[in-house]
């Protein structure tokens, strides 16, 4: 080959002008084939989206119930994010200028921790209500990071509280008698109501689960968009069917939120479109999608809401959140 000749190698790597023909390299053809970051790019379509959503949910106000709604937040499968999905459609809904109460009943106290809430054990808590009877108004504290958001913390106290409250008079009705008698006491305390009430659950049906399904009127379900939870939530309605028989008539399913969702398996997609089909008035329209920013939160004691407020995640919760409101208000 003659040295003037090109090689094969300098052809494949350069573009080369031979006999008024250009040749164009390999790099080049690989450069011109990436798309341009254009509305084409799914990135940039996502960030598109996630403006969209920022600007029409930013300073929103949602409207208020005509009366307390009191939700149960129940699964009666772990990791699901239920203290999750609690804390954070309670942080959005204290933002957008309602007032809302938090009850932690899950004796790890991790939405105390979330809501940056003191819950050491010689701290005031649910335990103290449902064993001694005290009125809820000397356990409650204001969330500092949230304006109207206030919380019943739990303590490592009531893990003992399931073979405690066995002995107890009334121990399926003792949390709805002082809930109700704090709630419907805002006008003697010179307070307006609350809009709406959470009680963040353990993962079982023990009496402490049995208490929050008689004092609310509502069961709210997060379900993470997995095989596993789908046998999870048929168990769940069982159980909530027996307690709607036997101690409270008033309860029902209202809402289901769907949780870690992502996009990215065809699994997700599933078992979205499974409990879609089968509750197709309970779903919300919105599903939280898998965040890193959400997973982080709890360990600066905070919801994702404060922590990062225009993540997808937090964007996500609000918009929930104001599914839940219009359709108090409509209700």
């Amino acid at each position: 080959m003659s040295e003037n000749a090109p090689s094969t190698y300098a052809v494949s790597r350069e573009t080369v002008n031979s006999g008024g023909v250009e040749h164009v390299s390999e790099r080049d053809q690989l450069a011109a084939s990436l798309p341009e970051p254009s509305a084409e790019t799914p990135l940039f379509r996502a960030v598109a989206v996630d403006a969209r959503r920022r600007r029409s949910l930013t300073g929103k106000i949602f409207p208020r119930p005509d009366h307390t709604r009191i939700l149960t937040v129940a699964n009666q499968k772990g990791g699901v994010g239920k203290t999750t999905t609690t804390v954070n459609l309670a942080a959005a809904l204290a933002q957008a200028g309602l007032r809302v109460l938090v009850v932690d009943i899950d004796p790890q106290g991790n939405a105390s921790t979330a809501l940056g809430i003191d819950h050491h054990a010689d701290v005031p808590s649910i335990y103290d209500v449902l064993v001694d009877g005290k009125a809820v108004v000397d356990v409650v504290q204001e969330c500092v990071d949230v304006p109207n958001l206030w919380c019943v913390p739990a303590t490592i106290d009531l893990a003992g509280a399931e073979i405690e409250l066995v002995s107890l008079v009334a121990r399926e009705t003792r949390m709805q008698r002082a809930l109700r008698a704090y709630v419907d006491g805002a006008a003697d305390r010179g307070e307006e109501r609350f809009d709406y009430v959470l009680i963040d659950c353990p993962p079982s049906l023990g009496l402490l689960t049995v208490n929050a399904f008689v004092a609310a009127d509502e069961v709210f379900i997060p379900i993470q968009c997995e095989y596993y939870a789908l046998e999870g939530l048929s168990q769940l309605l069982k159980n909530i069917e027996l307690i709607k028989s036997h101690l409270n008539p008033d309860l029902h399913v209202s809402t289901i939120l769907l949780t870690m969702y992502d996009g990215r398996t065809r699994l997700s997609a599933q078992v979205a479109e499974e409990v879609r089909s089968h509750f197709p008035a309970q779903v919300l329209r919105t599903s939280v999608p898998r965040s890193v920013r959400i997973s982080e939160a709890p360990s600066f004691g905070q919801t994702v809401m404060t922590y990062d407020p225009s993540s997808s995640g937090a964007l996500s919760y609000l918009e929930a959140a104001g599914e839940l409101a219009d359709r108090g208000a409509a209700g």
